[in-house]
C-alpha cells in the first residue's frame, strides 16, 4: 500500500506505523470530575468499522510526521491523506 505524504509524496506503507483510530488525539479532560470513566471509555470502548474510517499514521522511517489517513477498510483505498497537525489545528480530528 503506498501513502501520498502531503509533503514527500507517495511513500511505502512499510515506512509507517499504524497507531489506531485518530481520534485518540482528542484526550479526555484528566481533572474532570468524570475523568476515571471518561479515560475508561477513550481507552476502551473502540468501534472497528467496515468501510471510510480515519486512522492514526506516524511515519518512523521517514521524517518522524503525524498523519491522518482517511481510508476505506474493506478495499484499503486511501480517500485522502492529512498533516495530523493541520487537522488538529482546523479542529477536524474527531471527526
Amino acid at each position: 500500500m503506498m501513502i501520498d505524504h502531503p509533503i514527500l509524496g507517495p511513500r511505502d506503507a512499510e515506512e509507517f506505523v499504524y497507531l489506531g483510530d485518530a481520534c485518540l488525539m482528542v484526550r479526555p479532560d484528566g481533572m474532570a470530575a468524570d475523568a476515571a470513566e471518561a479515560f475508561a471509555t477513550y481507552l476502551y470502548a473502540r468501534e472497528n468499522p467496515a468501510g471510510r474510517h480515519r486512522e492514526l499514521w506516524f511515519h518512523e522511517q521517514g521524517d518522524q510526521s503525524w498523519l491522518i489517513v482517511t481510508r476505506c477498510t474493506r478495499t484499503h483505498a486511501i480517500e485522502k491523506v492529512e498533516l495530523a497537525q493541520d487537522a488538529a489545528r482546523a479542529g477536524v480530528v474527531g471527526q
